[in-house]
Order: C-alpha cells, then structure tokens, then sequence
C-alpha cells in the first residue's frame, strides 16, 4: 500500500463489531471519510466521535495511530492528546498460551459472558506476520464471529509486524483509544509463540496463561519464565472425557506455582479448570480477576505497576526513534552495504565495523 494513502485507502474498510460481516469488515462512503491529500483532519471531531462510541471513529483513529506516515503519525498523537483524560479507566488483561490452548475460544466465550453482564468489551487480537512475506492472516473476526458481532464488543486484529512478544509497535496506544471510546475491558491476545512475554506482561494489568491438560509434560515445552509472569492460569478444554485430568491438572499447577516467585507482590497465583464449550469456570476466572484488582488496588501497587509501565513504554520509545532515526540518514545504508562486504570478505571484523559505522 502507498504510504501516504495508508488511512485513506485502509478506512475504506473498517472493522466494526456492530455492522460487520462474516468478514468482519463494513464498506464506508468514499465521500463521508476519504480525505483529501491536503486536507486537515478534524482532530477535535474525530476525538469526539471516538468519546460517543462511534465504532467507525475508532477504527479510523486505530488505522491512523498504525499507519508509518509521517503526517499520520503527528495527527495520531494529537489525537490522543485529545483523548489521554478519558484513558485508564479499564482492566487489561493480557491473554497468552501455547498453540493450540484455544485462546480466540476462551476469548470469544469469556468476552461474550463479559458482554451479557454489561461489559463493554475491546479485543486486540494480535495475528503473526510472515517472517518472509511481512503478511498476516488477520482472520480474528472470523474465528470470533459471535463476539464480533455483539453491540457491546469489539474486536479489532492487528498483525505483530515481527514485534518480540507477539503484540504490535501501536498496541499501546490503540489500547489508550479503546478505553477513551468507553470499553471498560481490554483484552490483549498474543501469538504465543513463546517469544519474550515480558513485553506483554508489560502493557497489562493482569496476564492470563491458558495450558492444556497434563502439566507434568507441558512444562517440559515451557519456559518457567512464562509462568512466573502470570497471575492466573487456565487449564483451559476441560470437558468430555477430559475433565478428570484438567482436575489433575489444575492441583498440579496449584502445587507448582506455590513455589514460584508471585507475578505481582501480593497476589498468589492460582489455576482454574476451563471449558469454552460447556461455559464452565468462566465466571470463576472473572471472580479471580476482580478479586486480583480489589487486592491489588488496596495494596496501592496497582498504580505503582501502570507508572512503571509507562516509563518503560516512554524509554522503549526512545530506543525505537534512535534506531529509526539512525536508519534514516542519507549516507548510511551504503556505507552500511560497504562495511557488510568488508566483514564478509574478512577485511575488519564486526566490532570494527560498528565501530566506523559511529565514527
């Protein structure tokens, strides 16, 4: 896509939770909200569209805090600027587990019962780029179609663009624009690939892990990293004939995390049996859930954590505009080509080349 039609063209097709299809997208007028190139956005306006709960404002503002235009990028932090006042009411729940742990199933039935109790809920499913071609199958809306399509829901898949821990660069900020838009909880699915969780874990209040039957062989396959970094884990597919083992399962886990150190201080981890299809344990995970920000909040670490995030976020921001930045000069990629040929060709060593790189 053309980078400076990148909100333009991709506002064309929005996903909506309300309106959406099978495909999870909804055609919007070219006339109501293609913009001319010279033209300003209305920050205010959108900002204020975004305040009423206008799905089509908020997916517009998420397509502009995504896109790498230069101009974008400055009129998305303008628009949340606009918006900061009205974030942080929500609870985030960061949603993590290994492939085949039914996390779009747990999501979808969770965030449905979450709705019917009058929730307003925001998922930001995070879809793996190809390592080859960049792309993404973004097929979220699809494997969550019932959640979709509720009024009180939505689901908006962003793809991880090769990002460490399976969440995209603007998840963030797309999180920050959720809550301003009302939804009071904001699920963050990862891609679980096991890459650095810490980045999630990061971003969230509470960090779910779903696992699936049989802990002793599980952990075989999991680092014990990932564990330590939750607050509540899932023994999720607990049905059938399978409900005796995730029992099993769930006291072994229990046992395990007894022995970690605590994810957050004051909290003990603890493990649920879940069925997504039989709708069981699902309002025990949200009692666990609330329990964890009574405790937490009364602890006052629950706003210690949130600014600790945010210096974090600010100075992994840093990092991220020097390299951009360095990138971006004139003379660097050649010089860069020619050092390559230089190592490659065992003329200087690595070291070497960093070295005349900065001189």
């Amino acid at each position: 896509m053309n980078e400076n039609k990148g909100v333009e063209e991709s506002a064309l097709f929005v996903m909506d939770g309300v309106k959406g299809g099978h495909d999870g997208l909804t055609k919007i007028s070219h006339k109501k909200f293609r913009k001319k190139r010279e033209d300003k956005l209305d920050i205010p306006n959108l900002a204020a569209e975004i305040r009423s709960g206008n799905r089509i404002a908020l997916s517009r503002a998420i397509t502009l805090v995504e896109s790498s235009n230069s101009d974008h990028k400055e009129q998305a932090q303008k628009l949340l600027q606009e918006l900061l006042s009205f974030t942080g009411n929500s609870i985030r729940i960061g949603i993590t587990g290994v492939p085949g742990a039914g996390k779009s199933t747990f999501i979808e039935s969770f965030g449905s019962m979450l709705c019917d109790m009058g929730k307003k809920v925001a998922v930001l499913a995070i879809d793996p780029s190809s390592s080859l071609s960049g792309g993404s199958i973004l097929g979220d809306k699809t494997r969550m179609e019932k959640l979709s399509r509720t009024s009180n829901a939505f689901v908006r898949p962003s793809p991880s663009a090769g990002t460490l821990g399976g969440v995209h660069k603007k998840t963030r900020e797309t999180m920050l624009l959720c809550e301003a838009a009302g939804f009071d909880v904001i699920l963050i699915e990862t891609v679980g690939v096991g890459q650095s969780e810490t980045f999630v874990r990061g971003m969230v209040d509470f960090f779910l892990l779903l696992v699936l039957t049989g802990a002793g062989d599980e952990l075989q396959g999991m680092k014990k990293g990932i564990m330590e970094l939750a607050d509540g884990i899932i023994v999720h597919k607990s049905d059938g004939d399978n409900v005796v083992r995730a029992r099993r399962t769930v006291r072994e886990y229990k046992q395990i995390l007894h022995f970690l150190q605590p994810a957050t201080p004051g909290w003990m981890s603890t493990s649920l049996a879940v069925s997504s299809v039989e709708k069981t344990g699902l309002k025990e995970t949200w009692d666990m859930i609330c329990k964890f920000e009574e405790t937490i909040k009364a602890s006052s670490y629950w706003n210690m954590r949130r600014s600790e995030q945010t210096k974090d976020w600010f100075h992994s921001m840093i990092t991220d505009h020097l390299i951009e930045s360095f990138y971006q000069a004139s003379d660097r990629k050649s010089l860069i080509q020619s050092l390559e040929k230089s190592i490659l060709h065992g003329e200087i060593t690595v070291t070497q080349g960093v070295k005349k790189l900065f001189e």
